[in-house]
């Protein structure tokens, strides 16, 4: 009972230290390939196919059983001694060990064994697939999570700041600088801007859930992200074009990779259903033995020596003399040697016999059955050839409308910027005559408005621009990281 409490209390520490500390997103990434039931599930098909191919290999070596059996039979049996009828319950073992090989077969292992290595390999870069699938999606749910919190930071700096004009507007107005009127409408600027937070804060707690379920953390588990300072993005434009994004992925892309293995193991299938139209040459041989109860106990064996001759009383022949019935005398000749106990190892020793063959097996007619084969091989071939058209189509429309979406997230954020920076000098003229009383709380509130707006739409526009860009950076290979 200690020990369990113990193991408790640790895990609850560890569970609790895990909650306390802040992930950075490699962490992330790494909890999400550790917890991930699909990544488990497709690295158990590898592990399939591992021990698939490793099989295949040993088809090239001969096979070797062992067949024993137990009985007994009842009624009319055949003595195996005598191979005549008995009578009576027949006790009975045999044992048999056989072996065999291939020697030929229209090379179907040899293709076999590469076939499956293609197919493992195959899985393996579909396992890969996954795996970057998954990477992604926590990448973009890190970014959420930090635009979210740069939002919610954004929102409550701007009811600081509506706080503070708040204070100063209720000082001007007691002193009879400001009407009243103005008051009320920063109250309701201030409701709006403490709105603002909590909508912020709940965006915040769906792109942690979204993080959590794609970590297959439980959704009430503390989760803490590294805050990265992500900076500005450059104005610059992308270092390549849209060609050599596209045939960097093709190069790089596991999904291209499978789909190339997946065409070759097809055309391998074909030449192992061709293989089947040849010859199949094998060896076969084994070693048996029975005992049967029917069998004598005891047998004579010569000795090759000189055989004697001696006088016994007849058990057929008979005379009579003064009514007694007296045997004849035979004279009987014995062979030399002696009599043995013929036991059960014995009679297994005696009974034992091996056989060696050659066999060659030559398809002529077998109702079209290798040809229908062969064509669905090849159809299977040509099915393939046509998902890898798929998959580079697909990887295709996917680095356009990333490439795409990245050029418009840059014209976006430039002119979301120059916005901000317009805006700004707006806010600060219109902050500085309501504070004059020059002009009146709702154009104070509406230059606010904008200034906050364009604020919002400028961390949106520069983490869309950033998530763009990291994606084409992925389709080349490249490091996913945010600094």
């Amino acid at each position: 009972m200690n020990r369990w409490l113990f193991a408790v209390i640790g895990i609850a520490i560890a569970s609790s230290s895990f909650a306390q500390q802040k992930l950075g997103l490699e962490q992330c990434i790494s909890t999400a390939l550790q917890n991930n039931l699909q990544i488990k599930q497709g690295q158990l098909q590898v592990q399939n196919s591992q021990n698939v191919l490793e099989q295949s290999k040993f088809n090239r070596y001969p096979n070797l059983n062992f067949n024993a059996s137990q009985g007994i039979q009842f009624g009319r049996n055949i003595n195996p001694f005598t191979n005549q009828f008995v009578e009576q319950s027949v006790n009975f073992s045999q044992f048999q060990f056989s072996t065999g090989a291939t020697i030929f077969s229209g090379y179907q292992i040899q293709n076999g064994i590469k076939q499956n290595n293609l197919t493992l390999q195959a899985n393996q870069k579909d396992l890969e697939t996954n795996r970057n699938t998954l990477i992604v999606n926590v990448a973009t749910a890190y970014l959420n999570t930090l635009n979210g919190e740069e939002q919610l930071d954004n929102a409550r700096r701007q009811a600081e700041a509506t706080q503070l004009q708040l204070t100063r507007t209720e000082k001007l107005v007691k002193a009879g600088t400001l009407p009243e009127m103005s008051l009320y409408d920063l109250q309701a600027q201030l409701a709006n801007d403490e709105l603002t937070i909590v909508n912020s804060q709940n965006n915040v707690e769906v792109a942690k859930l979204t993080l959590k379920q794609l970590m297959n953390l439980p959704a009430n588990e503390q989760l803490d992200i590294e805050r990265i300072n992500v900076a500005n993005p450059s104005t610059a434009p992308y270092d390549a074009t849209i060609d050599q994004v596209f045939n960097a992925a093709l190069k790089y892309l596991p999904d291209m990779e499978a789909a190339q293995l997946r065409i070759e193991a097809a055309r391998t299938g074909v030449e192992i259903a061709r293989g089947s139209k040849m010859p199949t040459l094998s060896i076969n041989g084994g070693l048996s033995s029975s005992f049967s109860s029917a069998a004598p106990k005891e047998r004579f064996i010569g000795d090759g020596g000189e055989s004697r001759v001696i006088d016994v009383p007849s058990q057929t022949r008979y005379v009579a003399f003064q009514s007694v019935r007296v045997p004849v005398i035979e004279q009987v000749t014995i062979p030399s040697g002696e009599v043995q106990r013929f036991n059960y190892f014995n009679q297994l020793d005696f009974n034992r016999n091996a056989s060696l063959s050659v066999n060659l097996r030559m398809p002529i007619f077998n109702g079209y059955q290798v040809r229908y084969r062969v064509a669905n091989a090849q159809i299977q071939q040509k099915n393939v050839e046509l998902q890898q058209g798929i998959v580079r189509n697909s990887v295709r429309q996917n680095v356009e409308q990333a490439y795409y979406n990245m050029t418009n997230a840059a014209k976006r954020y430039q002119a979301t910027s120059k916005q901000v920076q317009s805006l700004e000098l707006a806010f600060k003229a219109a902050d500085s005559r309501f504070n004059a009383g020059a002009i009146n709380s709702l154009d104070y509130n509406i230059a606010k408005t904008n200034l906050d707006r364009a604020r919002i739409n400028l961390i949106q526009a520069k983490y869309d621009y950033l998530f763009r860009t990291k994606i084409l950076d992925f389709y080349q290979n490249k490091p996913l990281t945010l600094e």
